[in-house]
């Protein structure tokens, strides 16, 4: 059978989901917002102390529960240190410098006020630095957020309400072209969490239950290594994380397909779910390829390492210059969508 969900409803809950800021650690209002759209359609979900959310869908037939995860938390930063010329130096969370110089960021201080500012190096300007300006080293030390207030001291950025601790969120910047790319920061992973709402939404409008219940987790410290590491049901035994899938030198994904992940960092997925994996989506016509991701992991090592009981697979839709400004496709996402349906409603 030839599951297809809606592509457009996928596409816009993205970009909702993308301007909703959600760095590691301060992720309550993606939770709360995707926590509601699950109830819009029919499906209540709880959310565990951790903070991450599980929705479960009741299935057909008892036992082999399943559980799909993607992580709402991205890369972001938190400020480290409030500094004498009233600018910020960062602590990152997740991520590289060198993706982030001249990036637009906001800085939400512990009253709720929202500040925006631009990481730049502290020896930005070209026609007063010269060849310093491109030569100096991207790090800690040598980048700056530059507030976009009338600031001069660190007395001055201190009496805005800023402190050491404050989360900073990269602007996703999110873009849908007339040719169905995606553009954005965050991509990784909240397409995912907009596949699997739009696979939810199509078992809801067709009155369909997957062939064994199926838990939705949508987790809140992946970045950071321990998403999954609690939230699993006991009850369940095969998990897949639907994450993203690499794109580069040496791979075979694309931003127009579902990539399998066979093995990342921490080791070789289970090839008996890889293979059905596999099977499902030649059955149903769905574009995919298997690749190695070598520097990768994902909320399904984050579980076993924790100890779950479980068989683990890795999907996702192939992303372009991951961790930096990212890019997708709407067939890409497509894919990976039709292939999380294909799973959930078949043996």
């Amino acid at each position: 059978m030839n599951y297809v969900p809606d592509i457009e409803y996928i596409t816009e809950k993205l970009v909702d989901l993308l301007n909703i800021p959600s760095v590691s650690g301060n992720t309550d209002k993606a939770i709360d917002w995707l926590k509601k759209q699950f109830a819009d359609i029919g499906y209540e979900g709880c959310v565990n102390n951790k903070g991450a959310l599980l929705v479960t869908i009741p299935g057909e037939n008892p036992g082999g529960e399943r559980l799909l995860s993607a992580h709402v938390d991205t890369l972001g930063a938190m400020v480290f240190e409030v500094k004498s010329n009233g600018r910020l130096k960062l602590s990152l969370i997740g991520g590289d410098w060198h993706s982030i110089e001249g990036e637009r960021v906001s800085i939400e201080a512990r009253s709720g006020e929202i500040y925006t500012g631009t990481v730049l190096t502290v020896k930005a300007a070209s026609h007063v630095w010269g060849a310093e300006s491109s030569k100096i080293e991207r790090n800690q030390d040598n980048m700056e957020v530059r507030l976009d207030e009338k600031v001069k001291s660190r007395e001055d950025t201190l009496g805005l309400g800023i402190k050491a601790g404050d989360f900073v969120s990269f602007d996703p910047r999110a873009e849908v072209t007339r040719s169905g790319f995606i553009n954005s920061r965050h991509l990784d992973d909240k397409a995912s969490c907009a596949v699997l709402l739009g696979a939810a939404k199509y078992l809801a409008e067709n009155s369909l239950k997957p062939f064994y219940t199926t838990h939705l987790l949508f987790t809140n410290y992946e970045e950071v290594g321990h998403g999954a590491s609690y939230g699993i049901p006991e009850t369940v035994r095969e998990m897949v994380a639907v994450d993203m899938g690499c794109v580069g030198d040496g791979l075979s994904g694309s931003e127009y397909t579902v990539s399998i992940c066979a093995k990342d960092s921490s080791g070789p997925y289970d090839l008996k779910l890889r293979k059905h994996l596999e099977k499902l989506c030649e059955d149903n016509h769905i574009p995919y390829v298997v690749d190695i991701f070598p520097y990768y992991g994902s909320d399904a090592s984050a579980a076993l390492r924790a100890g779950a009981n479980i068989r683990a697979g890795l999907i996702g839709t192939g992303v372009d210059a991951s961790h930096a400004h990212e890019r997708t496709h709407k067939e890409g996402i497509l894919a990976t969508a039709r292939l999380a349906l294909a799973y959930m409603l078949n043996e």
